[in-house]
């Protein structure tokens, strides 16, 4: 099993929740929304990197827009492997929280 960094984790469900072929900026707004933390687009561009090289994610450049004066968008979508390891992640935090209370939790703050 590969190990993703909550950055990672949070950026995959993030591609998810939007749907396949996504760029940066929908997916900054979607991460900001849920996280309640202000990204900018290198805490976005540097684990999308990293989860491409995992195979995690495939990126391709869209078709050029007029509103973007002719530039190509970076798309983004989820492998096969990366909703695999998306699933393991979530397996391995319930078998973490497993035995262990939202009380308890309360109590140590």
């Amino acid at each position: 099993m590969k190990i993703l960094s909550r950055a990672e984790e949070l950026l995959l469900l993030t591609i998810w929740r939007l749907g396949q072929d996504v760029y940066c900026v929908p997916i900054l707004l979607e991460a900001q929304k849920h996280t309640g933390k202000k990204w900018s687009l290198s805490d976005i561009y540097i684990p999308l990197g990293r989860l491409e090289k995992k195979g995690f994610i495939k990126s391709y450049l869209g078709e050029p827009t007029s509103r973007q004066g002719g530039k190509r968008k970076r798309l983004y979508r989820i492998t096969t492997a990366g909703f695999k390891a998306l699933k393991e992640v979530r397996e391995v935090e319930k078998s973490m929280w497993e035995g262990l209370s939202d009380g308890a939790l309360d109590e140590k703050i």
